[in-house]
């Protein structure tokens, strides 16, 4: 019952959200709802690795910057349509995922280790992307301008919201699974205590080999949506620290290893960011701080995240986070 319940709430929040396009006529409005469930699906490919499985990676821009290169290029270069590219995108960003699990985790790289680690491979990409012409080097690609559906580029924004809705919902579908599988109880064993898991008979390599191969095939995703939003990549945007800065944010404010966390997390950055652009405007770099703020006051004082806290709200008393997710709760 408790799991038919989280697929009913899924269901609704999401069909609630679908709704947008029909009660939203301003364009800034709903720019806002697709910025936010796109950092909502970033934030949620994160999660599978890092709130799930316990692997806390700091460089998810490798994984967003190869999905949003791999569409474009694709289709700058090569005349290939970009809904290929996205499937494409995916596939090369899991391949990257399964690279870099397969170069940490089969020497037994954990905690801080493996977050430096793929820190650097991030920024290996951005220095590579910055020196090679087919991703047009520090210059960048701009992807031509043809509005049409068949080509991912849409006239209005309703196109795009749908088309993250169906990606966002999709990777949310993905998480709930997860939370109620025999793979994620192994994964989730795994992020309490890999020892303890090992003696139990899993295989530990296996287990973190398919959520980061998951996790970089959403987190490609993103950066294949990203790519065709914009129109225009660079390294510094690509592979920049920002881009793994708000994948880690988004589900540690809304809470790690929980499946509506993201979502939470995604909702209040982005509208911080929007009352604070309205606030103080657009000032150079005001993002960042507010983020780090953030960030120092979820860890010291709500370090469940807002999902957390209103469980806690709602129980009235503390819970234990690591013995709740891994019953599946929410």
């Amino acid at each position: 019952m408790k799991t038919d319940r989280k697929l009913l709430m899924l269901i609704a929040v999401f069909g609630l959200i679908g709704l947008a396009p029909m009660l939203i006529a301003q364009d800034s409005l709903l720019n806002i709802i697709i910025m936010t469930l796109y950092a909502a699906l970033l934030g949620q490919a994160w999660n599978i690795l890092g709130g799930y499985g316990g692997q806390v990676s700091f460089g998810h821009a490798a994984y967003f910057g190869t999905g949003a290169y791999a569409v474009a290029v694709l289709q700058v270069q090569f005349g290939i349509n970009p809904w290929i590219g996205l499937v494409a995108g995916g596939i090369a960003a899991a391949a990257v995922g399964a690279f870099i699990g397969f170069c940490t985790f089969r020497y037994g790289l954990r905690g801080s280790y493996f977050a430096l680690v793929t820190l650097a491979f991030a920024e290996v990409l951005r220095i590579l992307s910055n020196s090679v012409d087919f991703t047009g080097a520090g210059v960048g690609l701009l992807i031509p301008l043809e509005r049409s559906a068949a080509n991912f580029q849409f006239v209005s924004k309703e196109g795009f919201f749908w088309v993250i809705w169906i990606l966002t919902f999709a990777a949310f579908l993905t998480v709930w699974k997860i939370g109620n599988s025999r793979f994620g109880a192994q994964l989730m064993a795994v992020r309490d205590n890999e020892d303890a898991a090992r003696a139990l008979g899993v295989d530990a390599f296996r287990v973190k080999m398919g959520a980061i191969m998951l996790s970089g095939f959403f987190a490609g995703l993103a950066g294949v949506f990203y790519a065709q939003y914009f129109l225009y990549l660079d390294p510094h945007i690509a592979y920049g620290a920002a881009i793994s800065v708000e994948s880690l944010l988004v589900p540690i404010i809304g809470g790690m290893g929980t499946l509506f966390g993201p979502l939470l997390g995604a909702a209040f950055l982005h509208g911080l960011s929007e009352l604070s652009r309205a606030v103080i405007g657009d000032a150079p770099g005001i993002s960042l701080v507010l983020y780090g703020v953030l960030l120092v006051i979820m860890v010291l004082f709500v370090p469940r995240g807002l999902a957390g806290l209103a469980s806690h709200l709602r129980s009235g008393k503390p819970g234990q986070p690591r013995a709740e997710e891994g019953k599946g709760h929410a």
